[in-house]
């Protein structure tokens, strides 16, 4: 799917992740060695009352699936999409503790041509929602998008509609 082809509105699942007591200390261990996170008795005392993700634990799957989704919509072609220039917003709203179930998404809520004539720039709300429909996880995410080779462009892809 080229630049032209993303609909501002469209939201895309990502899938869902089981967050295990296991995998939680195993992440904190390597990247985020708190004790709310690694330890489940230590856990009782701190902030959120027992074991619970890293915000960059549940950062790092919301990539993961993103990921996976891109590529199984790409196939065995080469992705579409490129590099993000950043994110803004980044809030984990509520803990995500062992047992919790995230779903994951983006929704693409605007886009932009840019001077550099094969790629755009297409900007959306991700989040990681819990199995109650909470949101544990979101930021606004911008990333570039290649655009459809000239040749193929047809006067329609030109028009970008208004408010992307």
């Amino acid at each position: 799917m080229f630049f032209e082809d993303v609909v501002v509105g469209e939201t895309v699942q990502f899938g869902s992740h089981l967050f295990t007591a296991e995998e939680i200390v195993a992440f904190a261990s390597r990247y985020d060695p708190q004790s709310f996170h690694m330890d489940e008795e230590a856990a009782r005392t701190g902030p959120f009352g027992r074991l619970a993700a890293s915000g960059w634990h549940t950062a790092a799957i919301w990539m993961k699936l993103n990921v996976a989704a891109r590529q199984a919509e790409e196939g065995s072609g080469p992705m579409q999409v490129g590099p993000s220039p950043g994110f803004k917003s980044l809030k984990w709203i509520v803990p995500v503790f062992a047992g919790d179930t995230l779903s994951f998404a983006s929704c693409v809520t605007g886009k932009r041509v840019t001077s550099k004539p094969d790629w755009g720039l297409v900007f959306s709300h991700c989040t990681g929602h819990k199995a109650d429909g909470t949101v544990a996880f979101s930021f606004e995410g911008c990333v570039l998008w290649r655009r459809r080779p000239a040749a193929d462009l047809t006067v329609s892809d030109l028009r970008i509609p208004s408010g992307s």
